[in-house]
């Protein structure tokens, strides 16, 4: 997992893991901006599970638990479709990865806020949160292509971000 090189705009930090899921656990917290910008697009975590004996509802002894989480535009957020098209975000992040996986399953949940009072004066704001799970096949050495999956492919187009053609790499943007 270590290994795993995402995307320039995708910052990773080690966080403190859950104790009581599994026995053993890793998890990371990502923040996706532009470079040059310290305003988040988006942001995540990705939680890396293993239960040495198994677990019959993850059909093997690694789980994957994660969200990402982003603002988006009013008109965007009132699309009666957003929770099928965030939850395909999640699909095709997974297949343009290409890691196989088990078990796959998750929630697609948008926020609608708007301010009142002392606050009236703030834009309403819309925020979608996908949370997802799956269990990650090929072994614990397949495990840094699930992460690059996730954070390439569903954190950055949760945040907006156009994809990357395939063998193409995003350039860091130099700052002057």
């Amino acid at each position: 997992m270590r290994a795993a090189r995402p995307r320039p705009e995708v910052r990773l930090a080690e966080v403190p893991a859950p104790a009581r899921v599994a026995p053993f656990a890793v998890a990371l917290s990502a923040d996706v901006a532009r470079a040059g910008d310290d305003e988040d697009l988006a942001t995540g975590r990705f939680v890396l599970l293993h239960d040495p004996a198994g677990q019959e509802a993850w059909e093997g002894d690694l789980r994957v638990v994660t969200f990402a989480r982003a603002e988006l535009d009013p008109e965007t957020g009132a699309d009666p479709l957003l929770g099928d098209v965030g939850w395909s975000w999640f699909v095709d992040a997974l297949a343009e990865g290409g890691v196989e996986h088990a078990a796959a399953g998750g929630t697609v949940t948008r926020v609608l806020s708007d301010s009142y009072g002392s606050l009236a004066e703030r834009e309403p704001t819309v925020e979608l949160e996908v949370r997802a799970s799956w269990s990650p096949l090929g072994g614990p050495d397949a495990v840094g292509d699930h992460l690059r999956a996730w954070a390439d492919h569903l954190l950055c187009t949760v945040a907006g971000l156009p994809p990357l053609p395939a063998g193409v790499t995003a350039l860091p943007r130099r700052t002057r």
